[in-house]
């Protein structure tokens, strides 16, 4: 009995796979994490939360099975914390073999201040991605909150495009982070979900 070529339409029946490979110092990206993880879960991904600064060896296989891996980290001193650069760093065992070639990347941050470099952090992931041969999903919104008519509660309230951005204040705890942020982030799991779906039934067809 000989096994049935995959094809298209039942590549898409299986749930895409999301990795989210994030560090969090006090607890703020934590939250977009899970909201990145609940947006990738309503579009119908499996989802796994890998903390980069616990990370098991288990876990690492899961970041290598994974469609898609998406990269979070406080802002600290204009870039990702130390915990995600040691992570970074530790990545290089699967550069050698390109284990995370074509697969798909993207990411989010937070930091005190509207701006607080967080793009710097967002181009580190890109550039992790890209060494990596990943390809990026950017958060595909434009900008909200830049007009009189626009509001704080916008989506990409900040106006990032590589990724989700987002910004807490200092004296506040996980509970402070902004509902725009976290809806951002809900939107960055959907999307990037929907991608991996589509880029696993586009190789399934071209495949067969």
């Amino acid at each position: 009995m000989t096994t049935p070529t995959p094809t298209a339409s039942s590549a898409a029946a299986v749930p895409p796979v999301v990795a989210i490979a994030y560090h969090s110092g006090f607890g703020h990206t934590t939250v977009l994490a899970e909201a990145v993880r609940d947006g990738a879960a309503e579009a119908g991904a499996a989802v796994h939360l890998v903390k980069v600064d616990e990370i098991t060896e288990e876990q690492w296989a899961l970041l290598d099975t994974a469609d898609a891996i998406v990269f979070g980290s406080p802002t600290y001193m204009g870039t990702a914390s130390g915990a995600f650069h040691v992570f970074a760093e530790a990545t290089s065992k699967r550069w050698a073999t390109r284990a995370w070639q074509d697969k798909l990347a993207a990411g989010f941050t937070n930091s005190g201040s509207k701006s607080g470099d967080k793009l710097h952090t967002l181009q580190f992931f890109t550039v992790l991605a890209a060494q990596h041969g990943m390809h990026w999903v950017g958060l595909g919104l434009p900008s909200g909150w830049h007009s009189t008519t626009a509001s704080e509660n916008d989506l990409n309230r900040l106006g990032f495009y590589l990724g989700a951005g987002a910004q807490t204040d200092t004296d506040r705890g996980p509970d402070g982070v902004h509902k725009a942020d976290i809806a951002t982030a809900e939107h960055l799991g959907r999307r990037v979900a929907a991608q991996a779906a589509l880029y696993a039934a586009g190789r399934a067809a071209v495949a067969a």
